[in-house]
């Protein structure tokens, strides 16, 4: 979602593109270097997060602002997709792969001085995966079947089946010092920064934390400020308010910034998908030949276009570029009218169906419904538009399935295997897919769990479990003082510690 729930739902993980102009911000083991500077870096956004807890559906926002920055992982992942050791030092596994042993990074404090031990990355990790939590990384780790802390520079987790992803989804885990209270509003974690203040609706800082273990950061704090549509965004950039946008969302106005001196921009690599997602479970889309009908119907190179004017790509699959199983399925379901009449018809609805769309009122969401609601007025389908919160948007799709089709955006890279989670919000259900879906997670090398995983991806296509409308771009404007900041789209996060002003 690089909605507000894309933390939550595929919010809901590592892709990975090349770094692009920031460069240069960290050290080999992805801790910030660089002089500090008494310099404060005004930072532009769409994604304002729900809460500060990504336990409880901060969203997008939170690991935008957080993730990095106020809290860290036992690893990282780069701008550049790689994963490196932060908090643990190092690893062993088992020969059976059931067995990890961390050893973690000596003289790491929490904000509130408390030391690192490796009871609080126990704790962690049982956050995640305690029965309320909300985490996006909750159903990967299911497969840990304990954790243990034997002294306090050492973490063993041991799994019920092999994990070829393990180290990669621990890269989403937060250290947090379970002795914290009020998460929601409040934190406490290891990070370059601490947290110092939140005005809802409008700003939230982060200042250095001065008793970080790693380098200091290449600034002495940051200032999110957050707007709700893209024009406000980015005249706050023309006039100086803000010194960078994280991900500009409104083609059309680069036309101010290209040419300009003053600016810079820079197009990375998105994992973020447009979905129209169908609830598999419930007439008519648990029918393959309805759903690959609408997905005909809809001309999703137009839509692109007018949404991003050139910008972005068409995928045909939840399967982005970046990620090591990516085919081109675009083919699978092609915009064909009269195809999608004829598979309509095959599926006993020759003179179309009436249903309602659930659609986040958060830009592009409302501009493709309505595009939508169009193109499939012409194959007799009646689509009522409902627009709703983002919180809405979480109870009544995400939580309680009660809906027909949806609009939303998935951020994370390598989400594919949701589709093997027949309990997932959409529902999809094929235990072929899940059996694949399973065995490349345990699988013993890269290239097994690539072959698996793009059987899976190209059944999920050939059935269309969604209709995957587009790949968004990733775009940041910046100004061309700055330097240091991340471009890729790497599921939001947005590293602020090596952004530097001249």
């Amino acid at each position: 979602m690089t909605s507000k729930f894309a933390g939550v739902v595929a919010a809901l993980a590592l892709a990975l593109a090349a770094c692009g102009s920031g460069g240069g911000g960290t050290t080999g083991s992805g801790a910030p270097s660089g002089p500090g500077t008494a310099t404060t870096i005004e930072i532009g956004s769409l994604y304002e997060p729900q809460n500060l807890d990504n336990t409880a559906g901060g969203g997008q926002g939170v690991t935008e602002a957080f993730n990095g920055n106020v809290y860290e992982g036992l690893f990282r992942l780069t701008d550049a997709g790689k994963v490196e050791n932060l908090l643990a030092e190092g690893y062993d596994v088992s020969g059976d792969g059931l067995t990890y042993t961390f050893k973690l990074r000596r003289g790491v404090t929490f904000h509130s001085g408390k030391a690192l031990t490796a009871a609080d990355v126990k704790a962690s990790i049982e956050r995640v995966l305690a029965e309320d939590s909300q985490s996006a990384r909750k159903g990967n780790l299911k497969v840990i079947k304990s954790v243990e802390a034997p002294d306090d520079a050492t973490v063993v987790v041991r799994l019920s089946s092999r994990s070829i992803s393990l180290v990669y989804n621990l890269s989403y885990v937060w250290i947090v010092n379970p002795a914290a209270k009020d998460l929601a509003t409040a934190e406490d974690g290891t990070g370059p920064y601490k947290l110092e203040a939140w005005k809802r609706g409008s700003t939230l800082s982060l200042r250095r934390f001065p008793g970080y273990w790693g380098a200091r950061p290449a600034n002495d704090g940051v200032v999110f400020h957050y707007f709700t549509e893209a024009t406000a965004l980015n005249n706050a950039l023309l006039t100086g308010a803000v010194d960078v946008i994280t991900s500009e969302q409104s083609p059309d106005a680069l036309s101010q910034f290209t040419g300009n001196p003053d600016y810079r921009i820079s197009e990375g690599h998105s994992t973020t998908k447009l979905l129209l997602a169908f609830n598999d479970r419930k007439a008519p889309f648990d029918k393959p030949l309805v759903r690959k009908a609408v997905a005909s119907a809809i001309d999703d190179a137009k839509l692109l276009q007018s949404v991003w004017a050139g910008h972005g790509s068409l995928i045909g699959s939840m399967v982005p570029p970046t990620d090591p199983w990516y085919e081109d399925l675009t083919s699978l379901d092609p915009y064909d009218v009269e195809l999608a009449r004829k598979e309509l018809a095959e599926a006993g609805y020759p003179k179309g169906f009436r249903f309602t769309l659930d659609t986040p009122n958060y830009d592009p969401h409302p501009t493709a419904a309505t595009f939508i609601k169009g193109e499939l007025a012409k194959v007799g389908i009646t689509v009522d538009i409902n627009v709703i919160t983002a919180d809405e948007w979480y109870t009544k799709v995400y939580k309680n399935r009660d809906f027909a089709a949806t609009l939303q955006e998935h951020v994370n890279d390598r989400d594919v295997v949701w589709y093997g989670d027949p309990d997932f919000y959409w529902g999809y259900d094929d235990k072929q897919v899940t059996a694949w879906v399973k065995e490349a997670e345990q699988a013993r090398t890269a290239d097994e769990q690539t072959a698996l995983l793009k059987k899976a991806n190209r059944k999920i296509a050939e059935d269309a479990a969604s209709d995957w409308l587009y790949l968004y771009p990733q775009i940041v404007v910046a100004s061309s003082k700055l330097s240091g900041y991340p471009v890729n789209g790497l599921n939001s996060q947005f590293y602020a510690y090596g952004i530097k002003k001249s």
